[in-house]
């Protein structure tokens, strides 16, 4: 049987499927398609029409977006890395979800800003508006973590590595966390595993 392979280079979103992969420490090739060129060549079109890194193709399944790719490489490969009941299966697709749609449109508008655009065009006012707020759903993040370790059951799972790889990008820009000191305590959980570090050695 064929291993899985993954689309993607670190440096981008793929990262977060990366870590996916080498968390649930299964045998996979990766393909490096960047997310410019590499994602609009035709032969790439063909696994993923969007464009977009990664992509995921294991046997006869072939998947796009990360944190579906992510939520399968769990389910399939992971053990306890995914929930073992309903209960906790609703509450990992609910921070996943949430991180994408609370976190990550925020913190891009300050990446965009701060990485991608030249110092003397920046908009410090869309940067500051964009982390004024992050700070709401930051505190509903502090507020969940207040008695708990992890955000889902009593060890690291698949709902720590969605929302704490989108939020990733908060760490690249050396987002202040001050203020938010059980998010910091489990940021830095989350990102001392020594499976980041090798998928953030594949590129």
């Amino acid at each position: 049987m064929s291993k899985p392979k993954l689309y993607g280079i670190s440096g981008s979103r793929a990262h977060r499927s990366l870590w996916a992969i080498e968390e649930v420490g299964i045998e996979y090739d990766q393909v490096p398609v960047d997310f410019k060129a590499g994602s609009k060549a035709p032969e790439y079109l063909a696994i993923n029409p969007n464009g977009r890194v990664p992509a995921l193709v294991d046997g006869d399944i072939t998947i796009f977006e990360s944190m579906a790719i992510n939520l399968y490489l769990a389910k399939t490969y992971g053990g306890n890395l995914y929930p073992q009941n309903a209960k906790d299966e609703a509450l990992t697709w609910q921070w996943t979800v949430w991180g994408i749609s609370e976190i990550e449109p925020l913190q891009m508008q300050s990446l965009v800003q701060k990485l991608f655009v030249a110092e003397d065009k920046r908009n410090d006012k869309l940067i500051a508006s964009a982390e004024k707020q992050l700070a709401r759903p930051l505190q509903v993040l502090d507020d969940a973590l207040s008695n708990r370790e992890w955000l889902v059951g009593a060890q690291f799972s698949i709902a720590d590595l969605n929302l704490s790889g989108v939020m990733l990008l908060l760490k690249m820009i050396k987002f202040d966390y001050a203020n938010y000191s059980n998010v910091q305590r489990w940021a830095d959980a989350c990102y001392a595993r020594p499976s980041l570090a090798r998928a953030q050695a594949r590129d």
